[in-house]
C-alpha cells in the first residue's frame, strides 16, 4: 500500500472537521469561523462561507447530497443548500460539538454540551432534549461494528448489542479522529502521533497515510474510492490517494493473491476452488510454486505446503517458518528455497533462513521466474533492464546468458521444450527467438504480456491493447478482445489478471487450426484440436485429413466425434492397403462418395478403371440418368439389373404403378404382381397371368393368390386350370364355400373326396347342419371324426344345460353309430353304443322338461306331464344318474306333482328319498315344510293316477322297483313323446301299444306283405259270458269262429300266465300277421344290422302317428300341432318338408 499526496493547502486556522459531498466532487473543511468549499480534484478553494461568528467545530453533508450543517462555538447551527446558500439557523445553548445526518431519514441531529437538537424537512421547529453531561460526539452509519478509539492509547471494536469483538489493539498515540471505508474494510485513525494510520476492520495496523507536522484533529475517506483527506492542527489540508497494489503469484493452473491486506487466497483456475489463509499481518509478497506457498510478512516469511500431491487437493499447512525481516522487490519459492530479488542482487535462502547463494546482476532485475527442473535444481529465467536475458539454476553460482536484446525486459517465458524464448519489451513489442541459435523467429506489436501454452510447442499467445492475440507456428496472429494480462496458457485456457482478479478464459482453438488445415499439416492441427475446439471443428479436421488420405489422424478425428459410418470407411480402406491396394484415387473416390460429392467420385472411379463401382453408387442412389452413362452398351444383364434396382426404387418413393411397368420390362413379374395384388389391381393381374407361359408356374401361383385374397375367386380358378394345378382348384372351391363346383370336381376326380367332403362337413357341423354334415363325413369316410364331433357338442350342450340339445345330439350320436355298427368289425361296440346313446336321448329328452320346471319362474307344464315324467326318470335311472342330471331336482318335482296329483304315498316315498341327498339351499324351506305336511295325508296313491299295462291289463304301481315295465308280464311299456304345452318334448303317457315279433324264418319284407293283405275275416256270433274264480269276477265276450278258431289270433297270444318272472314276448305266425289291419301296425324300419320292430295298437281307434326318422311314438292330434308350432319333428327335429325317411 502506498500513499501518494494528490494536493495539499494551508489554512490559518485549526481544521476541525471535514465532510465529502457523496458524490465526492467537494470537500467542505471547518477551519476558523468559516467554511471553506474545495474541489476535490485538484484542491482548487471553491468558496469560503461565512456566517458563523465563532470558531466552527464540525460540519456534516447528507447522504441525498441536497444539503449539509454545520456547528460552531457561537451556538448556533446553520443548515446550507448544495448550491452553497444558508437557508436556516437555529441555536442551542451552549457551543455546539458535533452534527450528524442520518443515512435513511436525512434528520438532523446537533449536539451542544447539554442537550440534543432534531430537525428534518418535514417539520418547522427543532426538538430538543437535554442532556446531563457533555457530548462530545454523534454519528449515524450503518456498520454492524462499533470501533472506539480511546486516551487510554487502545483500539476497542464491539458489536451493536456492547459485546466487546476480540482484544483491544494498542495504539501508542492518543487518537484524536477515526473513520471507516465506505464499505467497512478499513479503518482511518489519526491523532497526536502526527500521522494518519491505515488499520484493517480487524485492527491489523497496516500502514502510515503520510506524515504530518502537528497533530492530525480529522481524517476521512472519499465516497466509493481510495482517497483519503487529512485535517491537522495547524491548517494542513492533505488529500492523498491510497494505491493497494497487487500482491499474488501464479504457477500453472494455481493461483495466490492478497485479500484484504491480510489474507491470503489460493484460487484454482480450472474447478474455480478457493482456499483462505488467515496471515493476521500484512501481506507483503506471495510467491507459489508446485506444493509450495511461500508469503511475506513484515517481521518474517512463511512457507506453506500441500498435505497431499492430489493435483485437485487445496489445503496448505505451514512448512516452515522465516522469523527474519527481508527487504525485496520480487520474491520466488522453489521446491527447498525461497528467491529474494532487491535491485540488482539475486539471494537463494534455504528454508531455515540461510543464504546459500548470491548473484549480482549488471543492470536492474525487471522480470524472474521458475521454469522448472528436479527439487534443489531449479532453473530461473531472468529478465534485466538492459535486455540482458539470464537462466539461473538455484545449485549454480554462475548464470547463464541466454541472449541479450536492446531494449530492456517486461515479461519472459519458455516454451515447453524449451527451445523458444518469448520476450515482451519495454517497446510493447513481443520477440521470439529460438534459444539455440539465438535467431529471432517474429515479432509482433501491441504487447504487455506473453505466454507459451503449455501443451503445444508452437503456440503462444499475447495481451496488450485491450486485445487478446494468439499465434501458431509462423501464421498470422488471431486476435479477440480481452481486458487485462495474459498470466498463463494451458490447452485452451487463458489465464488473465484483470485489475485484482484472475479468470480462466475458454479459448476455442479453431482459428490455429485452420491455419495448418489451410497448409495439409494434419498432425499438427490434430494436435491443435486436441487443446481444445467445437465438435463441428472436429469433424471438419476429420473429413480434411480424409480427403488428404492421412488416415490416422482422421480416424483419431472421427473417434472423437463418434462417428461409426466413417470409421468404417477407414478401417475397410486399411484392410484394402493390407492386402496390396495402392490406387489412391480409388480410395479418394470412395472417400468422396461417403461424402456426397458423388460426381467427383464417378470421376475418379472412372480414372482408376472402376465404372462398374461408379454404376452401382448411382444405382444405389437412385440417380439412374447418371447410371446410364456407365452401362456398358453390350450387356443386356446389366440393364435389367438397372431397370430392377429402377423399379425398386420406384416401389419405394410410393410410385407402385411405374414401379409395375418396370418390373414387367426386366421380366420380375413376381414383384409386379406382389405390388399390383397389395394395391388391388385386378385388371393388371389379369392381363399379367393371361400373357405368361402356363410353364412360369410361381408368377401363377401367384396371381392365383391375390385373386383368391382379392374375392376374385373365377379368375384365380382360370388360373389353376391353366396350370392344371387341380388341388389348388379344388382347395379354391372349399375355401370359397362354392360346394357345387367342387362336387363337381369330386366326380371328374375322385381322389380330392376327401379334400371336398371333410371340410364341407366341418362347414355343415359350424352351421348347425349335423344331419347333412354326418352324411358329408360318411361320403368322406371320416366315421370317428362324426363321432367325436358330435360327441363334444353334446358334452357341451350338458355343461350349458341346454338338454334339449344334448338329447338331439346324442340321438344323432345313437344313428351314426348305427351307421358304423354296419362294419362287421366294429358291430357289437357300435351296437352297444347304439342302445346307450338312444337311452341318454330319452333321459336327456324328458329331464329338459324337469330342468326348465325347477330353474325357471313360471311353468307353463301341465301336472300330469311334470308327474308322468319324472316318474320315467326315476324308473330309468336305476343305476348310474348321466352328468348334469340332478336326482333333486327329479324327486322335488315328483314330490310336489305327486301330492297336487293325490299320489300321496309316491310324494312320501320322494320326500324320504330326498332327505338322503344334498339339497341345495333354495330348496331346503320347501322340501322340510312338504316332508311334514304330507305326513298328514292318506298312505295311498290315487287310483286314477295307476298306469295299466295293455297287454296283461295289470294295474302297476306308482313306484316300480322294476322300472318302465310291467310288474306282472315285464312287457316294457312304450311312451308318448308328445305334449300340449309347447315347447315340452315328451309327456311319458303310456301307448296303447304291444311290441310284437315275427317266427323264425319270416323276413322283415315278407311280415309287411302279409300284414298289407288284410285277408277277410268270417262273420262272427257273439256271446257274453261271465267267469267267477276266488278274487275276481269276470264277463267275457265270447267269439266263436269257424275253422280258425279265435277271431283275432293276435288277442290270443296276449294270453299270459301270471307268476312267470322272465319276460316271454308276444310271437306272430303268418296267419297271425295275415290277419291284422295295416293301420293298427307300427314298425319302426331299423337300418341293417337292427330288425325291424313291429307295435300293434290295440286302440284302433285312437290314432298314434310314429315320426319316420326317429320313431318315436305321438298321439297323431298331438303330433300334427307339434309340427305345425315348430315345423318339425321335436325329438329329432325332422322337418315337415323333408322327403327322406
Amino acid at each position: 500500500m502506498r500513499a501518494v499526496l494528490t494536493w495539499r493547502d494551508k489554512v490559518e486556522q485549526c481544521v476541525y472537521d471535514l465532510a465529502f459531498k457523496p458524490d465526492g466532487t467537494q470537500l467542505i473543511v471547518a477551519a476558523g469561523n468559516r467554511l471553506l468549499v474545495y474541489d476535490t480534484s485538484d484542491g482548487t478553494l471553491l468558496q469560503p462561507l461565512k456566517g458563523h461568528k465563532d470558531t466552527v467545530y464540525c460540519v456534516a453533508y447528507a447522504k441525498d447530497g441536497k444539503r449539509f450543517a454545520s456547528g460552531s462555538a457561537d451556538k448556533s447551527v446553520i443548515i446550507w443548500t448544495s448550491k452553497l446558500e444558508g437557508i436556516l439557523k437555529y441555536t442551542h445553548n451552549d457551543s455546539i460539538q458535533c452534527v450528524s445526518y442520518n443515512p435513511i431519514t436525512h434528520q438532523l441531529a446537533s449536539c451542544s454540551s447539554s442537550d440534543i437538537g432534531l430537525w428534518s424537512p418535514e417539520q418547522k421547529s427543532v426538538s430538543k432534549h437535554k442532556s446531563s453531561s457533555k457530548i462530545t460526539c454523534c454519528r449515524e452509519e450503518r456498520n454492524d461494528i462499533l470501533a472506539v478509539a480511546d486516551w487510554g492509547q487502545k483500539l476497542s471494536f464491539y458489536q451493536l448489542s456492547g459485546k466487546q469483538i476480540g482484544k483491544d489493539h494498542s495504539l501508542n498515540f492518543d487518537p484524536c479522529c477515526i473513520s471507516y471505508f465506505t464499505k467497512g474494510e478499513y479503518i482511518l485513525l489519526g491523532g497526536s502521533d502526527k500521522q494518519v494510520s491505515l488499520f484493517t476492520k480487524d485492527g491489523v495496523r497496516l500502514g502510515a497515510v503520510g506524515e504530518q507536522t502537528s497533530w492530525v484533529w480529522t481524517c476521512k475517506v472519499k465516497p466509493d474510492s481510495n482517497y483519503v483527506v487529512v485535517g491537522c492542527q495547524d491548517g494542513t489540508i492533505s488529500f492523498y490517494q491510497l494505491i493497494f497494489s497487487t500482491v499474488h503469484g501464479l504457477y500453472k493452473d494455481r493461483y495466490a493473491y492478497r485479500d484484504s491486506m491480510t489474507d491470503v487466497i489460493v484460487q484454482h483456475l480450472i474447478t474455480e476452488q478457493k482456499v483462505r489463509i488467515k496471515c493476521k499481518e500484512l501481506v507483503k509478497k506471495i510467491a507459489i510454486y508446485k506444493n509450495r506457498l511461500a508469503i511475506q510478512l513484515p517481521e518474517k516469511i512463511l512457507i506453506y505446503e500441500l498435505y497431499s500431491e492430489d493435483s485437485l487437493d487445496m489445503r496448505y499447512r505451514v512448512k516452515e517458518k522465516i522469523a527474519r525481516k527481508f527487504e525485496c522487490n520480487l520474491l520466488v519459492v522453489c521446491a527447498d528455497h525461497i528467491i529474494l530479488c532487491q535491485e540488482r542482487r539475486l539471494q537463494c535462502l534455504s528454508f531455515s533462513g540461510v543464504k546459500e547463494r548470491e548473484w549480482q546482476m549488471e543492470s536492474l532485475i525487471r522480470y524472474i521466474k521458475v521454469i522448472g527442473g528436479p527439487p534443489g535444481r531449479e532453473g530461473l529465467l531472468v529478465g534485466l533492464k538492459n535486455g540482458q536475458i539470464l537462466k539461473i539454476f538455484v545449485d549454480n553460482l554462475f548464470a547463464i546468458v541466454l541472449l541479450k536484446q536492446a531494449t530492456a525486459v517486461r515479461c519472459l517465458d519458455m516454451s515447453a521444450s524449451r527451445n523458444k524464448l518469448a520476450v515482451v519489451d519495454e517497446n510493447d513489442m513481443c520477440l521470439v527467438y529460438d534459444i539455440h541459435t539465438k535467431e529471432l523467429l517474429f515479432q509482433e506489436p501491441n504487447a504487455n504480456s506473453v505466454a507459451w501454452n503449455t501443451q503445444c510447442e508452437d503456440m503462444l499467445c499475447f495481451s496488450g491493447g485491450g486485445y487478446l492475440n494468439i499465434k501458431a507456428s509462423t501464421f498470422p496472429v488471431h486476435q479477440q478482445k480481452l481486458q487485462g494480462f495474459v498470466v498463463g496458457y494451458n490447452g485452451s485456457k487463458i489465464f488473465c489478471l484483470h485489475v485484482f482478479s484472475m479468470s480462466a478464459v475458454e479459448v476455442p482453438q479453431s482459428a490455429p487450426m485452420y491455419q495448418y488445415l489451410d497448409r495439409k499439416m494434419f498432425r499438427e492441427a490434430y494436435q491443435i484440436a486436441c487443446l481444445g475446439v467445437t465438435d463441428a471443428d472436429w469433424r471438419e479436421l476429420a473429413m480434411e485429413a480424409l480427403e488428404g488420405l492421412e488416415f490416422e489422424t482422421a480416424k483419431k478425428a472421427f473417434t472423437r466425434v463418434q462417428d461409426l459410418r466413417y470409421l468404417e470407411l477407414i478401417n475397410s480402406i486399411e484392410e484394402r492397403k493390407k492386402r496390396g491396394e495402392t490406387n489412391n484415387d480409388l480410395f479418394l473416390a470412395d472417400v468422396f462418395s461417403y461424402q456426397g460429392k458423388f460426381h467427383e467420385a464417378a470421376k475418379l472411379y472412372k480414372r482408376s478403371g472402376h465404372e462398374n463401382l461408379a454404376l452401382d453408387m448411382y444405382t444405389e442412389l437412385r440417380m439412374f440418368e447418371y447410371a446410364k452413362d456407365f452401362l456398358g452398351s453390350e450387356d443386356p444383364k446389366e440393364t435389367k439389373m438397372l431397370i430392377t434396382k429402377q423399379a425398386d426404387w420406384a416401389r419405394n418413393i410410393n410410385e407402385p404403378k411405374a414401379a409395375v411397368e418396370m418390373y414387367i420390362s426386366a421380366g420380375e413379374h413376381c414383384k409386379a404382381i406382389e405390388i399390383s395384388g397389395e394395391h388391388g389391381w385386378v385388371d393388371m393381374l389379369i392381363d399379367i397371368a393371361r400373357k405368361l407361359d402356363k410353364a412360369e408356374r410361381e408368377p401363377l401361383l401367384m396371381c392365383a393368390h391375390f385373386f383368391k385374397k382379392l374375392d376374385n375367386p373365377g379368375y384365380a380358378a382360370e388360373t389353376y386350370l391353366k396350370i392344371g394345378d387341380l388341388k389348388s382348384l379344388v382347395q379354391l372351391h372349399v375355401e370359397t364355400q362354392r360346394w357345387d363346383e367342387a362336387f363337381a370336381l369330386g366326380e371328374k376326380h375322385p381322389e380330392f373326396k376327401d379334400d371336398i367332403y371333410v371340410p364341407y362337413a366341418q362347414w355343415l357341423a359350424e352351421n348347425d347342419r349335423f344331419e347333412e354334415a354326418q352324411k358329408a363325413f360318411h361320403k368322406a369316410g371320416r366315421q370317428g371324426e362324426a363321432v367325436r364331433v358330435l360327441e363334444q357338442l353334446t358334452h357341451n350342450a350338458v355343461v350349458e344345460s341346454r338338454f334339449s340339445d344334448a338329447a338331439y345330439y346324442y340321438w344323432m350320436l345313437s344313428m351314426q353309430c348305427l351307421d358304423i355298427a354296419q362294419d362287421p368289425a366294429q358291430k357289437e361296440v357300435m351296437l352297444s353304443k347304439f342302445h346307450h346313446f338312444q337311452h341318454l336321448a330319452e333321459l336327456y329328452h324328458g329331464y329338459h322338461v324337469i330342468h326348465r320346471y325347477v330353474e325357471e319362474p313360471f311353468s307353463f307344464h301341465l301336472p300330469e306331464t311334470l308327474f308322468n315324467i319324472s316318474r320315467f326318470l326315476l324308473h330309468s335311472l336305476t343305476k348310474d344318474t348321466p352328468l348334469g342330471i340332478s336326482k333333486v331336482n327329479t324327486l322335488f318335482t315328483l314330490a310336489k306333482q305327486s301330492k297336487a296329483l293325490g299320489a300321496y304315498k309316491l310324494a312320501r316315498h320322494a320326500y324320504d328319498k330326498l332327505q338322503g341327498l344334498q339339497i341345495p339351499a333354495r330348496f331346503q324351506k320347501s322340501i322340510e315344510l312338504g316332508s311334514l305336511t304330507i305326513r298328514s295325508k292318506p298312505f295311498h296313491d290315487s287310483e286314477e293316477l295307476v298306469p295299466l299295462c295293455y297287454r296283461c291289463s295289470t294295474n302297476n304301481p306308482l313306484l316300480n322297483n322294476l322300472g318302465n315295465v310291467c310288474i306282472n308280464c315285464r312287457q316294457p311299456f312304450v311312451f308318448s313323446a308328445s305334449s300340449y304345452a309347447p315347447p315340452l318334448p315328451v309327456s311319458a303317457e303310456v301307448l296303447h301299444l304291444v311290441e310284437f315279433y315275427l317266427e323264425e324264418g319270416i323276413t322283415d319284407e315278407e311280415a309287411v306283405s302279409l300284414i298289407d293283405l288284410e285277408a277277410p275275416r268270417l262273420k262272427r256270433e257273439n256271446k257274453w259270458q261271465e267267469i267267477t274264480s276266488n278274487n275276481a269276477q269276470t264277463l267275457r265276450l265270447d267269439e266263436s269262429m269257424d275253422s280258425v278258431g279265435d277271431d283275432d289270433p293276435f288277442t290270443a297270444k296276449l294270453s299270459f300266465e301270471q307268476g312267470g318272472s322272465e319276460f316271454v314276448p308276444v310271437v306272430v305266425s303268418r296267419s297271425v300277421l295275415r290277419s291284422m289291419s295295416r293301420r293298427d301296425v307300427l314298425i319302426k324300419r331299423w337300418p341293417p344290422p337292427l330288425r325291424w320292430q313291429y307295435f300293434r295298437s290295440l286302440l284302433p281307434d285312437a290314432s298314434i302317428t310314429m315320426c319316420p326318422s326317429c320313431f318315436q311314438m305321438f298321439h297323431s292330434e298331438d303330433y300334427e300341432l307339434l309340427l305345425l308350432q315348430h315345423t318339425c319333428c321335436p325329438y329329432c327335429r325332422r322337418r315337415m318338408d323333408d322327403p327322406s325317411p
